[in-house]
């Protein structure tokens, strides 16, 4: 039996256009390594593992059916949900190394492919969809900053926060979307993301409207 109580989804204080996600021109403000991190199509809990030296660790929040009210509970979910065949199932995780909580996820999945591919509720995404090496590709369509206080709260950092969502695609067929939000604990390895001190939003992005939706 699946936990059910999911948090509401962070508030969206910023973000990009899809076209400039898709088109390479969104991020220009972040440094390179978290450019890579929130922009690249690798598997974050494979690069957290090889930052830290310690293995991925999730930690279930919660994982029930997405309803119209849980929808609408905190800020939007993604446009691209809509495109996944109801009823839908909302999971959400803590991904932790060791003692240090590095970032909180939430995935929406038809009910039939949750049964199929989340079988290990405790195994990060991506070793569950890759356990038969079957090809997967995966699209980011969102880089966002977004704030909750519990997000703060488990961060031990002030927001708002990078964030990111993208899609796996199987066959051709989207297969799942999700959003990530990454702790600002990661500069330990990364560096600075690359904001002005005291900036809620990118330097100079706000007045790109092309980059903003």
């Amino acid at each position: 039996m699946w936990a059910n109580q999911l948090l509401s989804s962070p508030s969206v204080i910023w973000q990009a256009s899809t076209d400039a996600v898709l088109g390479g021109q969104a991020g220009a403000v972040l440094s390179g390594a978290w450019r890579l991190m929130l922009l690249g199509d690798g598997s974050p809990t494979r690069h957290f593992q090889l930052l830290t030296g310690d293995p991925v660790e999730i930690e279930l929040i919660a994982m029930a059916p997405e309803t119209s009210s849980g929808a609408s509970a905190g800020g939007p979910p993604p446009a691209e949900i809509s495109e996944l065949e109801s009823p839908l199932l909302r999971r959400q995780v803590w991904l932790r190394c060791g003692e240090r909580t590095l970032a909180w996820a939430e995935s929406w999945w038809n009910q039939q492919q949750a049964d199929a591919y989340l079988l290990e509720r405790d195994q990060p995404i991506w070793r569950s969809l890759t356990a038969r090496r079957a090809e997967l590709f995966r699209e980011v369509d969102g880089l966002a900053r977004v704030d909750a206080p519990w997000l703060a709260e488990r961060f031990g950092h002030g927001g708002p926060f990078w964030s990111r969502h993208y899609r796996f695609f199987r066959g051709g067929k989207e297969l799942t979307v999700i959003r990530e939000v990454f702790s600002p604990e990661l500069e330990h390895w990364l560096g600075p993301a690359g904001l002005a001190a005291g900036s809620t939003q990118p330097q100079g992005l706000g007045l790109q409207a092309g980059l903003l939706q």
